[in-house]
């Protein structure tokens, strides 16, 4: 994984300003192994910079994602982010409900031959979503999601 002081270098020699709401949002989601909603984020944000507003921290969201430092999820019960996996090539996750465990498929289950017609595909997403090893066999998980 990347360290903050690695994150942060990037973003200077981007031209962004170093703050230290920036260092403490990249060092939330360097300390953080699962995914954190944008509010649980600004939570984070507020004990430390209580008049921080919502925006400022979804505009550092939105910054951090597009510099590909972290990586969005869409899940049933909303947008969550996590620092984006070092994978160099192109590939997919599979992520377990549970624990929020992130494992990488390591090749593409879409091909050129896949699209339709004249459309031009720029870019995908393909996530996997269910339990891990560990959790599948825990009380854990509803019955409903074990297939019974």
């Amino acid at each position: 994984m990347r360290t903050t002081e690695e994150i942060m270098q990037r973003m200077s020699r981007k031209g962004l300003r170093i703050t230290e709401q920036r260092r403490t949002m990249v060092n939330l989601f360097d300390g953080e192994a699962g995914y954190l909603t944008p509010k649980e984020v600004y939570e984070h944000m507020q004990r430390s910079y209580p008049g921080l507003s919502f925006d400022t921290v979804y505009r550092n969201l939105r910054l951090l994602l597009d510099m590909d430092v972290v990586e969005q999820i869409m899940f049933e019960d909303g947008v969550k982010f996590k620092l984006s996996c070092e994978e160099l090539h192109h590939h997919h996750h599979m992520i377990c409900l549970q624990c929020q465990k992130t494992l990488p498929i390591r090749f593409c289950p879409m091909s050129e031959t896949d699209v339709p017609g004249d459309f031009e595909v720029v870019k995908h997403k393909f996530e996997v979503f269910g339990y891990c090893g560990e959790c599948k066999d825990t009380s854990a998980i509803p019955a409903a999601a074990q297939g019974e």
